[in-house]
Order: structure tokens, then C-alpha cells, then sequence
């Protein structure tokens, strides 16, 4: 018989930091003696995590607490707002986003640079742009722990499968641009921004649709990416198995009959902006063109809906711009397919993070690395004890 082996020194520390900056993360202003309290960690634990958080810059000491009643009030420990910060990296089909975030979650810059990558030139220009990025973040005095790079397509383990939006297959982007990444779905970035920062439900399928149709589906608060890495790939369902060929070999997939570029070929509008305008002074082609894409989106949506049982959709990207215009036709769709809505409404919602999801969720993956392992973080940067306490 196989015995369980005792914890280590280094998995009991690993243990103790990410629950000591859990809890602080979960309360900022919280004292020392409240977060023993929260953790149940004894107080000489918690203030030697403290301690060691504090000189590695993740945590930083503020003001005494404020509460009422006899004793002395500790000093409030919060993240640290100079503390390491994530970079994100969108390449979408037709622009670049970068975006620098905080351990809060704070945006620091975000940037958006269109050009149609489609082209073997678009490594390049990726890296051209995470240079700028990082001069940015230079230039605020803060250091960058990681980036996190967004994409249109199948990712395995870092490994771009599949983008057919952008030409791409089996794709190492650490391999092409010569650094290590956190690698993501857009979709499912933007599903997790969505649920960090966003309309705050606990359950939601997160739909976006630019060039192409990505969906994030969230389940208890916890991201469903399927067994292989592959699940929300809502772009792909077939709503018009007749229609035209799709970039992906199919015909008829969502993302070719409800896509931005379809919208746009149907209501005679040359950008998102120009369809905006012609919707809001009430053009005839423009409002037929998001009707019609609003029924194929409620087509593959319903099937969502009826398999996973999500009870709320969140229009991102440019679905989030043309809610007001969508809105409608889509709930008809959806309640002429889902049975549930007679007893149970299906709930859209408008994302407030619009375009910016995907690569603001990319940055904020970074951090949450840090969160949930600070361990690592400190081993990586702070090679000893020593180094930790600043000597």
C-alpha cells in the first residue's frame, strides 16, 4: 500500500501565501488580526506572509482600520497598486489591443491599432506591438509579470490548433515571437473579463461577434471550456447548412450568416460606425440586416441554451454595440426555440466592456496567476528568503 507523503515545507508555504493574499484580494482593507480571523491561520503565520508579500511588492500597508470598540485598531493591508502588473495582447482579424492591469483589475492603458492580419507579416507586427506595449508599462514604472495573448481560434495546451479566421494552424506563438505567453480563446477571455469585472452573474454564455462569432460559457462561475479545451465554439454551429461556404470548410456557420462582415454586406454600411449611425436614423436595410442576423443568432444561441441550460446571454464586442437593435428580434428567436423561456426567461444583457473583453480578460489572467499561486510569483522573482526580505 502507497502512503499519502506529508506536505512540504515549500507546498504549506505555497498553501498558506495564496490564502493569506486570497483573502486579502477578497477584503482589501483588511487587518493583519482580521485576516487570521478569515484564513484561520494563526497571527505570527499570517504576519510573516504578510511580511514577505509586503517586500516582494504584492501587498502594500495603508491606514489603521476603521471600526469601533475598545482595542487597538491594526493597520489595513491591501494589493499593491506599484505591485506587478499583467499585459494583454488581442490579435484579432482586423486590429491589435493591448491592455495593463493592475493586481486590483485596474486598467492602466489600453490600446487599439486596426490592420488586417491576415498576413504572414502579422507576427511581426504582434511583436512590434508588444514592444510598444511594454515601453508603456516601462515608462509607468511598473513591472509586467506575464502576458496573456488572446486569439480567434482553437488553442491546446499554447498551441493555436485552429484560427481559420486568420489562416492559422498549429501555430506556437511562444515558438514565432520568442517569448513564454498565457495563451487563450478569445472568447473565453472575454467571458472571464465578463465575469470578473462585468455584469457579475454567477451563470452566462458570453457572446461576441466581430469578423468572426466567439462564444464563453461560464457555469457557477467557473469558465466550461470542454474536455479538449474546444467548447463555446459557437461560431461554427451550422444555422443554414445551405448557406455559404464558411472560412472554417462548412456552410452556413453563425459566424458566416450573423458575423460583423454579413451585417455590414446586407445593410450597405462600410464600418460598425456607419451601421450605428444608419440604425439610429432608422435606415430599412440596416434594421433588416441586424433582424436577420439577430434570427441566426437566436438559431445557434437556442441550442446553447437548451443543452447547457444558461439562464442569461451577454452580448460583447460589436453585439454589445447593436443590443439596442438586437434585442428584440433575439429574444423572439429564443422563445420560439427554447421551452424553458414559457416558465423561465432568458436573460440579455448588454456587456459594459464591449470590444475591450477578450483582451482586458487576457491581462487579468496574469493576475489571477499571481492571486492563486503568489508562491511561484515570489520563487520566480525573489529566488530566497533573503532576497524576499530585501537584504
Amino acid at each position: 500500500m502507497i502512503g499519502t507523503r506529508p506536505a512540504g515545507q515549500h507546498t504549506v508555504r505555497q498553501h498558506n501565501s495564496a490564502l493569506v493574499l486570497g483573502a486579502i484580494a477578497d477584503g482589501p482593507g483588511t487587518s493583519r488580526a482580521g485576516l487570521s480571523t478569515a484564513t484561520g491561520l494563526t497571527k505570527a503565520t499570517v504576519s510573516s506572509v504578510v511580511d514577505r508579500l509586503i517586500a516582494a511588492d504584492l501587498v502594500a500597508e495603508g491606514e489603521p482600520e476603521q471600526r469601533v470598540g475598545p482595542g487597538r485598531r491594526g493597520t489595513v493591508v491591501s494589493l499593491s497598486p506599484s505591485g506587478p502588473h499583467g499585459l494583454g495582447i488581442e490579435i484579432g482579424v482586423d486590429y491589435l489591443a493591448s491592455c495593463l492591469v493592475d493586481l486590483n483589475g485596474t486598467v492602466r492603458f489600453e490600446e487599439v491599432r486596426y490592420a488586417d492580419n491576415r498576413t504572414p507579416q502579422v507576427f511581426h507586427r504582434v511583436s512590434a506591438f508588444l514592444r510598444k506595449a511594454r515601453k508603456r508599462a516601462e515608462a509607468l514604472g511598473v513591472s509586467v509579470c506575464g502576458v496573456g495573448v488572446a486569439v480567434p481560434g482553437l488553442v491546446e495546451s499554447g498551441l493555436v490548433r485552429l484560427a481559420p479566421n486568420l489562416g492559422w494552424r498549429d501555430v506556437d506563438l511562444a515558438d514565432r515571437l520568442g517569448e513564454a505567453f498565457t495563451v487563450g480563446n478569445e472568447a473565453n477571455f472575454a467571458a472571464l473579463a465578463e465575469l470578473w469585472h462585468g455584469t457579475a452573474l454567477p451563470d452566462f454564455v458570453h457572446v461576441s461577434g466581430e469578423i468572426g462569432i466567439g462564444a464563453g460559457i461560464v457555469l457557477e462561475r467557473a469558465l466550461f471550456e470542454g474536455v479538449r479545451g474546444a467548447g463555446g465554439e459557437i461560431g461554427h454551429l451550422p444555422v443554414a447548412p445551405g448557406g455559404p461556404p464558411c472560412s472554417c470548410g462548412a456552410n452556413g456557420c453563425l459566424e458566416r450568416m450573423a458575423g460583423q462582415e454579413e451585417i455590414l454586406r446586407l445593410s450597405g454600411a462600410a464600418t460598425v460606425d456607419d451601421l450605428v449611425s444608419a440604425l439610429e436614423s432608422g435606415s430599412g436595410a440596416a434594421l433588416s440586416a441586424v433582424s436577420t442576423a439577430a434570427g441566426h443568432l437566436g438559431v445557434g444561441l437556442s441550442t446553447v441554451v437548451n443543452l447547457m441550460d444558461v439562464p442569461a446571454v451577454v452580448l460583447g464586442g460589436t453585439y454589445a454595440r447593436l443590443e439596442p437593435w438586437l434585442r428584440e428580434p433575439l429574444l423572439a428567436e429564443l422563445e420560439r426555440r427554447v421551452p424553458s423561456t414559457a416558465w423561465s426567461p432568458v436573460r440579455i444583457l448588454r456587456s459594459p466592456l464591449g470590444t475591450g473583453a477578450a483582451v482586458r480578460g487576457a491581462a487579468g489572467s496574469v493576475i489571477r496567476g499571481v492571486l492563486a499561486d503568489p508562491e511561484h510569483y515570489l520563487t520566480t522573482h525573489w529566488p530566497s528568503d533573503r532576497d524576499a526580505r530585501g537584504r
